[in-house]
């Protein structure tokens, strides 16, 4: 069986119980379903900009300080799978080769390729740059015996 690296924008929709998303999760099951630390890192980010936002508007402060909550348990009940060596090479020879993508869908894109692992992303423009890399977009309905 495959694994499977969901993008943050696949994330962020499976935090949202998009409905596609979660029917082919369940379908793969959990263990074969991971998130890199690098759509960690971006959404912690945008909840700690969340939080620096809403310093201004106090009305808006709990709010921030729960989604960063939820973002924390939700990363704890999750498989990550880490930028490591293997993947740094990846990301070194990806960028010697002048991949016009951003940093961290690159850097995504190398962990994927360390693990021999799908990306599932509804960024194709982007990420079918990258050589090698399997590419999968869940939010896409696909209708059997459907020439759609």
């Amino acid at each position: 069986m495959s694994q499977y690296i969901l993008d943050t924008d696949h994330v962020t929709l499976f935090q949202y119980n998009h409905p596609e998303i979660v029917q082919r999760a369940r379908a793969i099951g959990n263990s074969n379903i991971f998130i890199t630390t690098v759509t960690l890192e971006e959404q912690l980010r945008g909840r700690l900009a969340g939080i620096s936002r809403a310093a201004t508007k106090p009305e808006r402060l709990a709010i921030a300080y729960q989604n960063l909550r939820r973002t924390l348990v939700y990363f704890c009940s999750v498989n990550l799978v880490d930028f490591d060596d293997s993947a740094y090479t990846f990301y070194q020879s990806l960028r010697q080769q002048k991949i016009q993508i951003g940093t961290q869908d690159l850097r995504i894109a190398a962990i994927a390729l360390a693990n021999q692992a799908v990306v599932v992303t509804r960024n194709q423009r982007d990420f079918s740059k990258v050589p090698y890399l399997s590419l999968e977009d869940w939010t896409v309905v696909n209708f059997p015996n459907s020439s759609v």
